[in-house]
């Protein structure tokens, strides 16, 4: 290997690059601060607060966003970090005041992820600005200084961030989801060409090609396979768009597949429906692409409304099976509606005056910023919630240890609270799992460390000129490693600048080893007191609880449905089934980060979850055509017709839930029969109703019964098809 090879080896490495620069970063912003300071100004108290004023930012934050964003954010850490060092300062006078802060701080640190990636990746930078002061000394007549370093080293983080080479950012979300639109947008257009003819051989192998595209494509924008930094969870506009947009694209999805397992054709109208729905999302997909939402077009609105007038004039004579195929067709036309509207809205587009409506699909656009973080806020203010239940098994974490600290009254006890956030996972295995490997590390570095304090000796020129050595290796390679790696440079990295403030001391690498195993051992006891099994344990009861709520919802839409208007008081049947849906889906992006516990009969969480986003995406658009269209009620025949269904329905989604809930083991017990799922058109009593009482009932009327029947009946396909995966032992782990 020639002198780059080294440097060639790191950049093959996943992620290489990027720990390059982070150690480079970290080198350059941590010790230019450090060393003016220490020896151009004989400031060790501010060199120290320089240094931990950069480090946080540079090895432990994730600010997502192109350079100026990031300065942007850096800047605005400043105020915070100026409020932490304050607060830890003033109230390391006694231990229970600084425990009691940093439970209050670690605690809001954590939590506030909820409101998106950028707060989430500073989490880490908050705690630690607060937990460096927090200890003894108590000497609140240095704060001058501490915020004078502290101010040094993140201004030195930005400038060095905006010099350095830039890696390869993920692809963005808007990227990813626009490759799903686009994919299904060609699944789209492929079904319309089977529908067109007589369901030939070679369009319907077509079709099935371009559905196994987009399902790839789609699953690729699940949140729990987009990089952390990418992924759509803030309160603010734009994410929440996209997320609506994605469920409106994979409303979509599931009605093709519909249409393409039991297509009858020809069907000239369904067939250029589609054509128009693959043109809308293609267009939706140029949105999201270019990021600008472009002039608006109604092709797609005009084309379903005069599908639904021309349904509505050949109804003599029509059959259940075309009857529910044009209903299938609408609704994908209709989802795709919703899709380019959200794309649009995601990138500025102001909300058309058709969604400006109490419960529309789009009623968080007229909502204040801070009304979206609230509820944003509320929705995880919940015991069911793993980040809620993160936060305070973190923070309950921290301020034991705080105590523990000022109890045995430990050197150097900011170490131990460190070693507690460097170490502990959001799972009892995981972090037992992180230990040993953390312990061998610093264990193997404190043997170096203190045979170099020996023979070393008061060197100060030798440490001075090793710290940005050990600085830039051990942070570019440590990660890719392993986590033994990283800890030995931690501690290498600490006995090497301490002993440039304080006179070096033999005794500092034992202090380092006993810190973490105190610390480590401290989290290990608070991942196993406080929801040991992490979002492992969650997973299963939130999912089951949203399946649940999209059970109940499926009869409470269609009540609404049926009696229109006049039971329509401004509530929302479908909340509580929507509030279910972001705590599984919370926790299902949360389970797919942790390595231990996973259980070898878990189903694949993303089919469990399909009939309640079929029973949301469904039951919000057939609710916004109620509402546009207006009308009476039905008649209470078909009222009782769709009741009944409903009901059928709610109870094959329950026992759908039950098969979940136990593990699969309800789908292979004796006498459990043949799956859900199976309705036929032909023998569904109010596709029937529908049929022999054209002429008699108003025609809307009609077209409701066949659009609220084909919701239902697609509902019932997915608890189906959730107990057939279970039934046949699909699932690997949960892997979705």
């Amino acid at each position: 290997m020639g002198v780059n090879g080294p440097v060639r080896w790191l950049l093959r490495q996943e992620q290489g690059a990027e720990h390059l620069r982070s150690a480079v970063w970290a080198t350059l912003a941590g010790l230019t601060g450090f060393y003016v300071l220490r020896y151009g100004f004989d400031a060790p108290d501010m060199a120290l607060y320089a240094l931990f004023g950069a480090l946080p930012l540079c090895l432990f934050a994730q600010v997502p966003g192109a350079a100026p964003e990031r300065t942007r954010t850096f800047l605005a850490v400043l105020p915070a970090g100026w409020a932490l060092v304050t607060a830890g300062t003033l109230l390391a006078g006694h231990s229970w005041s600084a425990a009691c802060g940093m439970f209050v701080v670690g605690f809001t640190a954590s939590f506030l992820g909820v409101g998106g990636p950028r707060l989430g990746g500073l989490a880490t930078a908050f705690q630690l600005y607060y937990l460096l002061p927090c200890f003894p000394p108590y000497a609140p007549g240095t704060l001058g200084e501490r915020l004078g370093g502290l101010t040094v080293g993140i201004l030195l983080t930005a400038l060095v961030d905006r010099l350095l080479w830039r890696t390869e950012r993920p692809v963005p979300y808007r990227v990813l989801l626009a490759d799903a639109v686009d994919a299904v947008a060609g699944y789209c257009a492929a079904t319309g060409r089977l529908m067109a003819g007589a369901g030939d051989g070679t369009d319907r192998a077509g079709a099935r090609r371009c559905e196994e595209e987009a399902g790839r494509a789609l699953r690729a924008t699940l949140l729990s396979r987009v990089a952390p930094a990418e992924r759509p969870t803030s309160a603010s506009l734009r994410d929440r768009a996209c997320y609506d947009a994605r469920a409106a694209v994979r409303h979509v999805r599931a009605q093709l597949d519909r249409l393409v397992a039991g297509a009858r054709g020809p069907d000239p109208g369904g067939a250029r429906l589609l054509e128009h729905t693959a043109a809308a999302l293609r267009n939706a997909g140029r949105v999201l692409r270019s990021g600008s939402p472009g002039p608006r077009d109604d092709t797609l609105s005009t084309a379903v409304g005069a599908f639904r007038a021309e349904r509505a004039r050949r109804l003599s004579g029509v059959s259940a099976v075309r009857l529910r195929q044009d209903s299938v067709v609408q609704a994908a036309a209709a989802g795709a509606v919703l899709a380019g509207e959200g794309a649009r809205i995601a990138f500025g587009a102001p909300l058309d005056d058709r969604w400006r409506r109490p419960g529309g699909p789009f009623a968080y656009a007229t909502t204040s910023a801070p009304g979206r973080w609230w509820r944003r806020l509320a929705l995880h203010l919940t015991p069911r919630s793993v980040l809620l239940q993160n936060a305070l098994r973190l923070a309950f974490a921290l301020a034991g240890a705080r105590l523990i600290v000022g109890a045995l009254e430990l050197p150097h006890g900011f170490w131990v609270l460190l070693a507690v956030l460097s170490l502990m996972r959001t799972s009892a295995a995981d972090t037992r799992g992180a230990l040993p490997p953390a312990f061998l590390g610093v264990a193997v570095a404190a043997v170096v460390s203190t045979l170099l304090l020996v023979v070393v000796g008061d060197t100060p020129a030798f440490y001075i000129a090793a710290a940005p050595v050990v600085f830039l290796v051990g942070f570019a390679v440590g990660p890719v490693l392993g986590s033994a790696w990283t800890q030995a440079t931690l501690t290498l990295v600490l006995v090497l600048l301490f002993v440039q403030i304080l006179p070096p001391d033999r005794h500092l690498p034992a202090v380092r080893l006993m810190d973490v195993v105190i610390g480590g051992s401290l989290g290990a006891a608070a991942s196993l007191l406080a929801w040991p099994r992490g979002a492992g344990g969650e997973l299963r009861r939130s999912v089951v609880d949203f399946m649940s709520r999209g059970a109940e919802a499926c009869g409470a839409v269609t009540f609404r449905l049926c009696h229109g208007l006049e039971h329509d008081r401004g509530t929302d049947p479908l909340r509580p089934a929507r509030t279910a849906m972001r705590l599984a889906q919370a926790a299902h992006t949360q389970y797919r980060t942790e390595r231990a516990g996973r259980e070898a009969t878990s189903p694949s969480w993303e089919t469990a979850m399909q009939p309640g986003h079929h029973t949301v995406s469904g039951g919000e658009l057939l609710i916004t055509a109620r509402r546009d269209g207006g009308g009476p009620p039905l008649p209470p025949e078909a009222t009782a017709l769709l009741a009944d269904l409903a009901e059928r329905v709610t109870a094959d989604c329950l026992r759908a839930a039950d098969v979940v809930r136990s593990a699969g083991a309800s789908a292979r017990a004796p006498g459990s029969g043949e799956p859900p799922g199976r309705y036929p058109a032909a023998e569904s009593e109010a596709l029937r109703y529908a049929v022999e009482g054209v002429g008699e009932v108003d025609a809307a009327a009609v077209l409701l019964i066949a659009d609220t029947e084909a919701w239902l009946t697609g509902v019932a396909h997915d608890a189906g098809w959730v107990v057939e995966v279970a039934r046949e032992g699909v699932g690997g782990g949960g892997g979705g």
